[in-house]
């Protein structure tokens, strides 16, 4: 009898150990995901982080035009997702439309070397369609990151989540799909303006310090 026991109170301790393993390795499994979650959002959030910098650094380029607000100036900040804008030199010294275009490429080439595969859009803001008077630029910039998607969203659902991203109007600028947007706006100003005792055809500008 007690021999019977002893064999059967070690098959049980075996069971009991194994129920442990298992119970542990599924707490630890727990911990793994918890913690791969909380890396990717951390993820998330640096890199919405560094778009805000990046609008950031171009509303600072945009500011320091004298003439940023002026139709034939703003329009050399206009880029669409996917574009390269050419490289261009302002070491010889640049028109006000000219250092548009050249911070125009030198902000783009920064926020795809900045974000992981990262792009950007600039365009007039929707509302805006008087072309002598827009006093805003509209930045969208997109990257790439792993975000977790639940099985039961639909495509409905997503275009929901995305709607806050899409900009109606004249602009029809949305963030491309599988991508993470920030989207900002950013206001245009002249610290020069046009002194036109010349004629418009050859205008001088007045700049205030």
């Amino acid at each position: 009898m007690l021999i019977r026991t002893a064999r059967g109170q070690a098959g049980m301790t075996l069971i009991e150990s194994l129920i442990a393993i298992v119970v542990m390795a599924l707490g630890i499994l727990g911990i793994v995901g918890i913690q791969m979650r909380t890396l990717v959002e951390t993820q998330t959030s640096n890199s919405r982080a560094q778009a805000i910098r990046l609008i950031d650094n171009l509303s600072e380029r945009v500011r320091l035009n004298p003439s940023a607000s002026t139709a034939s100036v703003n329009a050399n900040y206009i880029t669409a997702f996917g574009d390269t804008p050419a490289s261009t030199s302002c070491a010889t010294g640049c028109t006000a439309a000219n250092l548009a275009a050249y911070d125009r490429g030198a902000w783009k080439r920064l926020v795809q070397s900045t974000l992981p595969l990262g792009d950007a859009a600039v365009f007039f803001a929707a509302d805006e369609t008087d072309t002598g008077n827009r006093r805003q630029l509209g930045v969208m910039v997109s990257w790439r990151e792993n975000e977790k998607v639940r099985a039961t969203d639909s495509a409905a659902d997503t275009a929901a989540y995305k709607q806050p991203f899409t900009v109606t109007g004249a602009s029809n600028v949305s963030c491309p799909a599988n991508r993470i947007c920030h989207l900002q706006y950013i206001p245009l100003a002249n610290r020069c303006l046009p002194y036109l005792l010349s004629g418009s055809a050859d205008p001088n500008f007045f700049c205030p310090q």
